[in-house]
């Protein structure tokens, strides 16, 4: 339980730090557009283009954490229950259950006594 209580304690972590980024990064691109329009300066434009990947980064990243964390919570999908079916018999035994095939039972004990090994 420990674990889980980190991970959840990470992830909220993880996603403030998220939301603080992409806030502190909103009203620095309000600033910075209105810097660029001032000056002109082609410099300007270059980091008003850097700042608006950097806020779709952390926006992606938000979202591959939150999709990470719906995964975790999720129970992983069980089998429900298998079956295998073993034939213990010959060739030929197997040939006439398989010829025999609208439903019928069919003895197919071998003719033999097959010793088993263990």
């Amino acid at each position: 339980m420990k674990n889980k209580d980190n991970v959840k304690s990470d992830y909220e972590y993880s996603r403030d730090t998220y939301y603080d980024l992409l806030e502190k990064g909103k009203s620095s691109l309000e600033t910075m557009m209105e810097v660029a329009r001032e000056s002109e300066h082609p410099r300007a434009f270059e980091v008003l283009s850097n700042m608006i990947k950097n806020l779709s980064d952390v926006n992606d990243r938000l979202m591959d954490l939150n999709k990470k964390n719906k995964d975790l919570e999720e129970p992983l999908k069980q089998v429900e229950n298998q079956q295998n079916n073993i034939f213990l018999g010959s060739t030929a035994d197997l040939q006439k259950l398989l010829k025999n095939q609208d439903n019928e039972i069919v003895d197919v004990t071998p003719d033999r006594d097959v010793p088993r090994e263990s």
